[in-house]
């Protein structure tokens, strides 16, 4: 299944019926009077949060959500039938923004949530609603209320406890798929990783959710490489998870380049907790590690983990660093193994 994280839709509510003019005529019945029934209700468009989508792929190929138009009333008092409501079945975590493509209109953080888009219209009274006791036969009634159209942009943002940062082969899709069931694509070549990916990873019996995003260069937020685009993705995030190539050429300046762009991004991004891990140890010796985290520490990293994804060492520590920087409201017990297990067991 292809990954895509914003569309523009095209909605419009349905339109009301028509009220009915309407006289009832029967043979022996001397005061028919008027019977001309309401038009039904328009049918809404609704969004909806649900489970077991993490892309917006569907709205790629269907743009236009009409809802249905009511039916006009009809004689006999008989009132339309309302048209049927419109549902978008969203992932968790979608915010929905007006035209402009930056009022916020609806921002669904939860399974179940529901919004109204567009209100359905009110159907037209018929000739029945106006009989009064000075005005017995009425001849008029209403025409149903117009829908309503408007467009809207639908922005994904994965819901997640931890957002991974780095340059690219920072060794982020390593990490994620050996603490995770996640198969990210891995190779020995920059940006490997060209969409987002999420992966459930456990410890001492808690589960919590990691985002990959695919890596930052210097520049991206002037849209070099991949750019910022898939910075939004760990704005939810409770801690950033900073990964530093031990074996690059100069891990000090790769740290600051990430700095930088999530500063130049803006928003909340920059405030969030981050813990800095030195990873790829397995391929360093012992002065080596303490050489880069020590420049890390006067970098201004603060407290630095070292690890490696591929050989195992010291993830334990950096998963148990994590949990203690998540609220203990986001982390889930970890289900029975069979249920839904994750690959790494420390």
């Amino acid at each position: 299944m292809k990954f895509l994280d914003l569309a523009r839709v095209t909605i419009r509510s349905g339109a009301g019926g028509n009220g009915c003019v309407s006289f009832r005529r029967e043979k022996f019945i001397e005061f028919g009077g008027p019977d001309g029934g309401d038009g039904g209700n328009g049918g809404s468009v609704w969004a909806e949060a649900v489970e077991g989508l993490n892309t917006l792929i569907d709205f790629r190929y269907q743009q236009h959500f009409f809802a249905k138009n009511g039916r006009s009333g009809e004689g006999g008092q008989r009132t339309g039938a309302s048209g049927d409501d419109i549902v978008l079945r969203l992932p968790e975590g979608t915010e929905i923004l007006d035209e402009d493509g930056e009022t916020l209109i609806a921002d669904l953080t939860e399974v179940g949530q529901r919004v109204l888009l567009a209100k359905g219209g009110n159907g037209g009274f018929g000739n029945l609603h106006f009989k009064t006791s000075t005005n017995q036969a009425p001849r008029r009634a209403n025409a149903g209320q117009e829908g309503v159209e408007r467009q809207i942009w639908l922005r994904l943002k994965l819901i997640a406890d931890v957002g991974l940062l780095g340059m690219p082969n920072a060794g982020k899709s390593t990490f994620l798929a050996a603490t995770s069931n996640a198969r990210p694509k891995i190779a020995d070549y920059p940006f490997t990783t060209l969409v987002p990916n999420l992966g459930v990873v456990g410890v001492d019996g808690v589960e919590f959710v990691v985002a990959d995003i695919p890596g930052l260069i210097e520049g991206a937020s002037e849209g070099r490489g991949l750019g910022d685009q898939f910075l939004g993705h760990v704005e939810r995030c409770a801690v950033l998870l900073h990964l530093v190539d031990g074996t690059a050429e100069d891990p000090v300046a790769d740290y600051r380049t990430i700095l930088h762009e999530i500063t130049a991004y803006g928003g909340p991004l920059a405030d969030k907790p981050r813990l800095t891990v030195l990873n790829k140890i397995d391929a360093l010796d012992e002065g080596a590690r303490d050489e880069i985290a020590d420049a890390l520490k006067a970098g201004g990293a603060g407290e630095v983990l070292r690890m490696s994804g591929a050989s195992g060492e010291g993830v334990t520590e950096v998963l148990r660093a994590l949990r203690m920087r998540i609220d203990a409201n986001r982390l889930r017990e970890k289900k029975v193994r069979g249920q839904e297990s994750t690959a790494w067991q420390p």
